[in-house]
């Protein structure tokens, strides 16, 4: 894992985009959001039935596996957006990059390869694409029944009660 904050400058939204200022994992978590790293699955495991994590299913991101629909559904999970569950991901092989906001309504950019997981708070803005490689095939953990509904950043969605409780609990000083 690598973090750093994104440089905004344009471009493929798949390659680097590194400010060269690095974030550490410390300041990760001041966002709320985790990181672990686990060589195997049994990490992986004892993790979920540590936080509740009863459901998980596997997907992989490329255009060998997703065909036509692959540029459209990378530009999709690259739209800001939240969640209303925490979203946890264990990455199984390849690279892609997380993007999330931090206090100062700057991107943090995350890279995750083979055995990096990672949790996002539910209601942090964040954003996901592969890197330039194409591929990612990723482990999602779900506490529920799987579910992955995406709400895209407008201006009302910071009244929604799932962003408000994050914004109480790791935004305000």
């Amino acid at each position: 894992m690598k973090a750093y904050f994104y440089d905004n400058l344009p471009g493929d939204q798949r390659l680097p985009h590194d400010s060269g200022k690095e974030v550490t994992v410390a300041e990760l978590e001041k966002v709320g959001v985790l990181y672990f790293r686990f060589p195997d699955v049994e990490g992986v495991n004892t993790l979920a039935s540590e936080r509740g994590y009863k459901n998980r299913d596997e997907i992989i991101v490329s255009p060998e596996k997703m065909g036509a629909i692959y540029e459209t559904k990378v530009r999709q999970f690259f739209d800001e957006h939240l969640h209303e569950d925490e979203e946890i991901r264990y990455i199984r092989d390849g690279a892609g990059y997380f993007d999330v906001r931090n206090e100062g309504d700057e991107w943090i950019r995350i890279k995750l390869v083979k055995d990096d997981l990672i949790i996002l708070p539910a209601g942090i803005y964040h954003r996901f694409t592969t890197d330039d490689t194409n591929y990612i095939q990723a482990m999602r953990l779900f506490k529920e029944e799987p579910k992955w509904t995406p709400l895209n950043r407008t201006d009302g969605l910071d009244e929604n009660p799932y962003r408000q409780e994050y914004v109480t609990q790791f935004l305000k000083a």
